[in-house]
């Protein structure tokens, strides 16, 4: 059998009537940037968000990014982030002239430990930025509590958590707004790239359209110094097909991990997903430890079982920020160490799954 970590393919050809519809609407409209599919998913989105407003920008980066511009967070401020995410998260913060303040996972979750939060608090805090790693919520309730006390904004990033729950309540709704990141592997993914922002704050969703349109909010008049960060017409009209399927595919993904659990409950040597009963994951990636990492990757390689390490450098020891490499999150390093995430999708069948079990069980 040969296992890919995911079939992107496979959507395309189980959605191909609707979306080549979707396509040849767009192509035959002759109007391709910021149009009817662009307002009407971001109308859809919203909804399925349970927010008022969603503001389709370039990518899951340039939607942190204008969501800080739009707060006017920048140069002096600080922004509390996980030690242990993705760099896009950090990138988000630089770009917007602040910095990026790191603080440790909760080593159950792997997200930012709520904690730990308040040791880092300092008068140039301005914002809370917590991430839904790999579609599991982080635990919102006390790091919405610490920002009300200290009279800090909380943006979610929610490029991994398309679907996912905190206590019944949809990610993209639970702070003052959220970033979503529809690249092609996420569980609600585009064929390019695209994000979005979230809010139910009608200023701050009007300030993110005129930043992601050159700071313009009539053609050629520009009030701001903005940015060209628009979520085109094609993508838009792809994901409004893809979204139809959101649930429906993240059911899948949770009878996978179901079985996962299941199947490799008795592995002693392997350190599972932890899901708090506040938490129904979206499952994006489905990520387990093990001293062995190396071996236990080069075993599944061998039998054609493609894995990957999300992620293998945290950001603090990555080149692009040279200046922070001398200091320790021992937790964060421990966790970049050992992960492994397993194949998930809704493509995988039941004899997929059945193969990664057994394979994992008969290593040597």
């Amino acid at each position: 059998m040969n296992i890919p970590f995911l079939d992107l393919k496979a959507s395309y050809l189980e959605l191909k009537p609707e979306l080549d519809a979707a396509y040849h609407r767009v192509m035959e409209s002759g109007w391709y940037i910021l149009g009817q599919e662009v307002q009407a998913f971001e109308c859809e989105f919203a909804t399925y968000c349970g927010v008022k407003h969603c503001v389709g920008v370039g990518n899951g980066l340039e939607a942190l990014h204008l969501i800080l511009r739009a707060m006017e967070i920048g140069p002096g401020d600080e922004v509390i982030v996980p030690a242990n995410t993705y760099i896009a998260t950090w990138l988000a913060v630089t770009y917007a002239g602040a910095t990026p303040v790191p603080v440790e996972p909760d080593e159950k979750t792997y997200n930012i430990d709520p904690n730990r939060i308040e040791a880092a608090v300092t008068p140039r805090t301005r914002a809370i930025l917590p991430v839904h790693l790999y579609g599991q919520s982080a635990d919102m309730t006390p790091i919405l509590q610490i920002a009300q006390c200290h009279n800090l904004r909380v943006i979610e990033d929610a490029a991994q958590a398309h679907g996912a729950r905190y206590k019944g309540n949809y990610t993209g709704g639970l702070g003052e707004a959220a970033g979503f990141s529809f690249y092609p592997s996420k569980n609600l993914g585009s064929f390019g790239d695209g994000g979005a922002v979230t809010t139910n704050d009608d200023l701050l969703a009007d300030r993110v359209r005129t930043l992601r349109n050159y700071g313009s909010e009539k053609k050629y008049y520009n009030q701001i110094k903005g940015f060209n960060s628009r979520l085109d017409e094609l993508q838009a009209a792809f994901l409004r097909v893809r979204l139809t399927k959101l649930d429906e595919w993240n059911k899948r993904r949770k009878a996978i991990a179901d079985a996962y659990l299941i199947g490799l409950a008795d592995e002693s040597d392997l350190t599972l997903p932890h899901v708090p009963e506040w938490a129904t994951p979206a499952w994006h990636l489905f990520v387990i430890r093990t001293r062995n990492r190396e071996r236990l990757q080069r075993h599944l390689h061998d039998l054609d079982i493609q894995t990957m390490i999300h992620y293998p450098v945290p950001p603090h020891k990555q080149e692009a920020y040279i200046t922070m490499a001398a200091f320790t999150y021992a937790n964060t390093e421990r966790i970049h160490r050992e992960i492994l995430s397993l194949p998930i999708g809704p493509a995988m069948s039941d004899e997929d799954v059945r193969y990664v079990i057994e394979s994992i069980k008969k290593r040597p």
